[in-house]
């Protein structure tokens, strides 16, 4: 064999044979882990718990109201390397996150990873904005963060390399018009993760939060169209994003390659400025 042949055997070999193992070693690194996440039934929820699933995880599909958009999360997610179960609670409500910590714990143990995904709107511009829809969208975006993490964290402080994710939001970062109390809570996480991420950082555990720009989902299939024109003229690549963008960050984050990461905002918005 010339040098030049064994130069061209070991590429192949490295990329056709290591690289494939690599790949499945990366895939399956959340085998055994206890995701939680919350709002799981749809959107950037549900595409995050199938993504953990993928990883062989084991999954807890949170929702509120959407129990059979839920199950199916959960039916795809036993199709394939992980196993899931369902838990319904809404996360304003903290006995309703203690009823769902109570059957993670029943079912997996304790909590590995936990992503605070759950979120609601009540758009209006602020001059025609109550006190009611407010508090109600505080409640949920920020009340929901407080409550889930606030029960779960000894387990993610106590884990090897536990995870706190939370999901922002470009508008966090941003503002946005008609939604001073969305991009309130959304801009809130920021301080909240960073200073998480100081008070476990001794245990080895992490918390970093991921902003997303504007994603293919029911929500913003809503927005007329002339709005949809008008967002995508701010986006330098020309396009929203898709749930996959999101989730594949999501991951990362959850994995052990990301372990010197955190209290980091990761935006993940199309290159928008802010």
């Amino acid at each position: 064999m010339t040098p030049s042949t064994a130069i061209i055997y070991l590429r192949n070999y490295f990329y056709e044979g290591v690289s494939a193992t690599s790949k499945r070693d990366i895939q399956m690194q959340l085998e055994d882990r206890t995701c939680l996440v919350t709002g799981a039934s749809r959107g950037i929820g549900r595409g995050i718990a199938e993504r953990f699933g993928e990883g062989g995880a084991n999954v807890v599909v949170n929702y509120r109201s959407s129990e059979d958009e839920a199950h199916e999360v959960k039916e795809v997610i036993n199709e394939g390397p992980g196993t899931a179960v369902v838990a319904q609670g809404d996360v304003a409500k903290m006995d309703e996150v203690q009823s769902m910590y109570d059957v993670t714990a029943g079912e997996f143990g304790q909590v590995d990873v936990l992503v605070n995904n759950a979120g609601i709107t009540v758009d209006k511009k602020f001059s025609e904005m109550t006190r009611e829809d407010w508090d109600r969208v505080m409640e949920v975006n920020l009340g929901g963060i407080f409550n889930c993490t606030k029960v779960c964290y000894d387990d993610i402080r106590e884990a090897h390399e536990g995870r706190l994710i939370n999901i922002s939001s470009v508008v966090g970062q941003q503002g946005n018009y008609g939604q001073a109390n969305y991009a309130t809570t959304k801009s809130g996480l920021f301080g909240f993760t960073r200073t998480i991420a100081l008070e476990m950082a001794r245990d080895g555990s992490t918390a970093n939060c991921v902003a997303p720009g504007f994603v293919e989902t029911d929500m913003l299939a809503t927005v007329p169209e002339r709005v949809r024109e008008g967002i995508l003229e701010r986006i330098p690549l020309d396009r929203f994003a898709e749930v996959e963008d999101i989730t594949g960050i999501v991951a990362f984050l959850a994995r052990e390659e990301s372990s010197y990461m955190t209290g980091q905002v990761l935006g993940v918005n199309g290159g928008m400025e802010w």
